[in-house]
């Protein structure tokens, strides 16, 4: 049997009421950007498949409700994100900031805490310029109390003998 006879066995012709009615389902299809054989194939399947009362299938429409639904839930997570991560920043800026204040004042007295992510990044063993540094360490450069704060840290560190300047940044000997 050629393509020919395949065609044939498979084509079904279906007379609608009226030409209206016929004009709307192929403007349906059109606005669906799909052919009027296959709009009609899937929503002949589609009540067939209501009819028989399958439990896992979902009509088209309400996939496309769904999908509705699940982009908004998207859109509002993503700006729920975005706030959050905003706020976070913030916290993260007046932790450093608190923890920078011993650094800056001369006169301060007792336990300095130093940069847990500073250290960190120092033991590493790699050289690293200050500016990598301020960057790694999400410090603005303009910001210029917690750039010193970072500065006096290093100094007091090299002090120490945990760490020294090169030409090329500084470099734990810890």
């Amino acid at each position: 049997m050629g393509k020919t006879g395949s065609i044939k066995q498979r084509s079904i012709y279906v007379y609608l009421p009226s030409v209206e009615m016929a004009e709307d389902w192929k403007a349906r299809a059109k606005k669906g950007n799909v052919s009027i054989s296959h709009f009609v194939i899937e929503h002949v399947a589609n009540s067939l498949r209501q009819e028989e009362g399958e439990e896992d299938y979902k009509p088209r429409a309400a996939l496309i409700q769904q999908l509705r639904e699940k982009d908004e839930t998207i859109e509002k997570l993503a700006r729920d994100n975005e706030i959050l991560r905003l706020a976070l920043e913030r916290v993260e800026n007046e932790l450093r900031r608190h923890r920078a204040e011993p650094f800056l004042d001369e006169d301060f007295k007792g336990i300095r805490g130093y940069d847990r992510r500073l250290v960190e990044l120092l033991k590493k063993g790699d050289r690293i310029d200050s500016d990598h540094l301020l960057r790694l360490l999400k410090i603005d450069p303009r910001d210029t109390p917690l750039v010193k704060a970072v500065a006096k840290q290093l100094e007091n560190l090299e002090a120490y003998g945990v760490v020294e300047k090169t030409r090329r940044g500084w470099r734990w000997k810890g």
